[in-house]
């Protein structure tokens, strides 16, 4: 029995790995945040397996169910809508509760929007906080990038609507910092947004729409003046 955590690719299908590939394969079942989504990357793989929907909505009445169905010596898949499971993702509550049950948790690592856009950056990253998905209230927001330090990189995640939004309050807590914008990771429309925060925040602004998936990262000030 193990809960095996699938990494799956964050645009491009070819960055599957062929482990990824051979533990979906083997397993009696796949736990998914969206099963739509990963139903598509069945599908690319060619595989049929039984999909379980598993979100924050659900939690409370799957849990116990899949943890039964692994104490009972099954082998079940655990992924996230793109990347790494649990890491900004509701499958991170399922993990502790399998460890709690002597259930072997396997990590099958892949594909991360936070370490691609870490390594596409063009800033220091030897030392980061990554913050997941923010607050949306502008206060609570703005405490947690304090909180974070000022003497480290720091990477979140974003929606398109409210980058702009974001990178100006980013401004007014680090002052005009560097920082790159990740846009559509590893898709045909891949872009790195990069510049001083008010730079990066006026390329954005002056677009009519934002499209994709969005990761923010922000030089430490290492001496910067707000």
């Amino acid at each position: 029995m193990a809960l095996f955590l699938v990494s799956t690719p964050i645009g491009n299908l070819k960055d599957v790995t062929e482990r990824a590939k051979e533990t979906l394969a083997q397993v009696s079942g796949v736990v998914a945040e969206d099963t739509r989504r990963t139903g598509l990357l069945l599908r690319h793989l060619n595989l049929e397996k039984p999909l379980v929907r598993y979100d924050e909505h659900v939690h409370a009445r799957v849990a116990p169910a899949l943890l039964d169905r692994l104490a009972a010596g099954e082998d079940l898949a655990l992924v996230t809508d793109a990347g790494t499971p649990g890491l900004s993702d509701p499958g991170g509550r399922l993990v502790p509760l399998a460890v709690e049950r002597a259930i072997a948790v396997v990590p099958i690592p892949g594909p991360s929007a936070l370490l691609t856009a870490l390594a596409g950056s063009g800033l220091p990253w030897d030392r980061f906080t990554f913050l997941g998905f923010l607050p949306r209230r502008p206060g609570r927001f703005c405490r947690e990038l304090e909180s974070a330090g000022k003497d480290r990189t720091v990477v979140f995640y974003e929606s398109p609507h409210r980058v702009v939004a974001a990178l100006e309050m980013a401004l007014s807590v680090y002052g005009d910092v560097p920082a790159s914008v990740a846009r559509e990771l590893t898709k045909i429309h891949e872009e790195f947004i990069r510049g001083r925060l008010s730079e990066v925040a006026a390329v954005l602004k002056a677009r009519e729409k934002i499209l994709g998936e969005i990761t923010v990262v922000v030089s430490p000030q290492l001496g910067e003046k707000s």
